[in-house]
Order: structure tokens, then sequence, then C-alpha cells
């Protein structure tokens, strides 16, 4: 049971150190708390700070759990290029799809593509990944509910002529984009983005279960101990009190021996005692036996004379 718990313990140990990543590692663009529709893409840093593929399909998936997210789907992903979702780095999905959401098209990013650009590739192929925050979503499509009538309608022309050719010029924010993303021969996050970690609210909330869990499982640990210590101490005392009874009843046993064989030399030695003073009253009878008839002698011998 012990062995038990401390396997729980560790287990959810890790799963509290999977929930801290280490934010010198990653990349998460457009940035923190700045997700487009609640989706943002998240890249690894190698040793010069440079963003480098590193997720399986696989790995990609428990980075945004980990993260406190899921991976995002392909409409959460298409739903956040409409909005102006652009990069020029492949990232995995849901759907185990490779995507990249292109508003123009360039030859070294999504294929000199525009849209969704999908690539059904292996899933053992290392990549970025897109995640996706329900949360900062809903808040972004309350805080678009609120815009004026005027606002959303440039907004919708905004993203309508900024996918309609790949020679029509972009929004500022694709332009500066795809002009930092052209800039190496290999796909590259805009460098706008910060090292940062992205913490969603359920995040937090998955943070706080594990380490209640832990706590309660911890705790749980040192009750077992406390009641294994003081069952051993149980143990100890009734062994030392059975050892006890063994002791005394040695002792009386030797005390009784010592007292019978003490009975039995003083048996002896008044047996002993009696034998001598018999054989002495014997003697002593002999020898006045002897006088008596010595003296009788005598006697006739006078007479005799």
């Amino acid at each position: 049971m012990i062995w038990l718990c401390f396997t729980l313990v560790l287990s959810f140990t890790s799963v509290i150190s999977d929930q801290n990543i280490d934010s010198s590692h990653i990349r998460v663009f457009p940035g923190k708390d700045q997700s487009v529709a609640g989706v943002f893409q998240v890249s690894d840093l190698n040793y010069l700070n440079q963003p480098q593929y590193s997720y399986n399909a696989s790995d990609a998936r428990s980075l945004c759990l980990s993260l406190g997210v899921n991976i995002a789907s392909k409409a959460q992903v298409q739903e956040a290029l409409t909005r102006g979702l652009e990069t020029c780095r492949y990232g995995w999905i849901d759907e185990h799809l490779a995507v990249v959401p292109r508003f123009k098209a360039i030859p070294n990013c999504g294929q000199n593509k525009t849209g969704l650009v999908t690539w059904r590739v292996d899933v053992t192929k290392k990549l970025d990944v897109f995640c996706f925050d329900e949360s900062e979503a809903t808040a972004q499509l309350k805080d678009a509910t609120t815009d004026s009538p005027s606002d959303r309608t440039d907004f919708s022309g905004h993203t309508q002529s900024s996918s309609r050719a790949a020679s029509s010029s972009p929004t500022s924010h694709s332009t500066s984009s795809s002009i930092l993303s052209s800039s190496s021969s290999t796909p590259t996050i805009d460098y706008r983005a910060e090292p940062a970690p992205f913490v969603g609210s359920s995040q937090s909330s998955a943070g706080a279960k594990a380490i209640l869990i832990t706590s309660t499982c911890g705790l749980f640990l040192i009750a077992i101990i406390i009641l294994a210590f003081i069952k051993l101490r149980r143990s100890r005392a009734v062994s030392t009190d059975i050892k006890q009874t063994e002791e005394y009843i040695q002792t009386v046993e030797w005390t009784s021996e010592e007292k019978t064989e003490k009975t039995e030399e003083a048996a002896q030695e008044d047996e002993r005692m009696e034998d001598e003073r018999m054989e002495d009253e014997r003697m002593e009878d002999e020898r006045m036996e002897d006088e008596r008839i010595e003296d009788e002698r005598i006697e006739v011998e006078e007479n005799a004379s």
C-alpha cells in the first residue's frame, strides 16, 4: 500500500512538472496572450534561440495539454486564418495533419500556396504545433461582438482582400510577417513573438487539482507511515512485555529450583546429622556396655578371691 501511494505521488509529481514548461525553450506565436481566435503556434528553440522543428504528432498533443490547452483542429486554424493568422512554419493539428496558414504565396512558405496549406506527413515527422485556448477564443469572440458594424465591415473587407490573390497587398501585419519569413531559406516564425509560456485558465485548474491530489496522497502516505510506526512500536512493546514475562517465569523457575535444591540439601544434612547422632548414641551404648561388663568381671574376680 505504501509503495502504491509512493508511485501515485511520483506520477502526480511528473504531471505537475509537465505543467511547468521552461519558457526559455519555447516560442509562442503571435505572442503571449495574443492568440488569434484562440489559436497560437508553439515552436521549440535551439541553443542559438532559433526556432526548430521538434515535435511529432504525439509530442504536439502532449505539449498543448501541458500548457493547459488542447491541440487545435483544422476548423479552428481555418477560423484563425480568416481572422488574420499567418505563419511560415508547419504545425501539427488534431487531425494528424501538418498545416500552415498563408495569405500571400511565397516559394519558401507553404509550397507557394495560399489559404490553409495542408501537408499529410508521417506522424513521426517533427514540426511545430498549433494549440487552441477555448477561454481566450470565447473572450475574443465576445470582444468582436461589441465592435461597431463599421469596424466589423472593415475587418471583413480586409480579410477578403488579403486572401483574394497572391499578388494583392496584404495587411500591415501580414506584410511584416511575410518579410520576416522570407528572410531565410528555411521557414521561420515571426520574431516578434515572445518566448513565454502560454497559460490558460484550464492549466491553473489542472495544476491546482494535481497539487491537491498530490497533497492528499502525501498526507495519506504520511498517515500510513505514522500508523506503521505506531504498530511497530506496539509490536516492540508487546515483544518486550513477552520477553520480560518469559524472563520473570525463568527467574521464578530458577528460584524454585534453587529453593528445591536447598531444601534437598537441608534434608540431606539433617539426615546426615541424624545418622551421626544415632552412631554416637550406639557407640556410647557400646562403651557403657563394655564398662558394665568390665565392672562385672572385676566384681567376680574380687568375689572369687
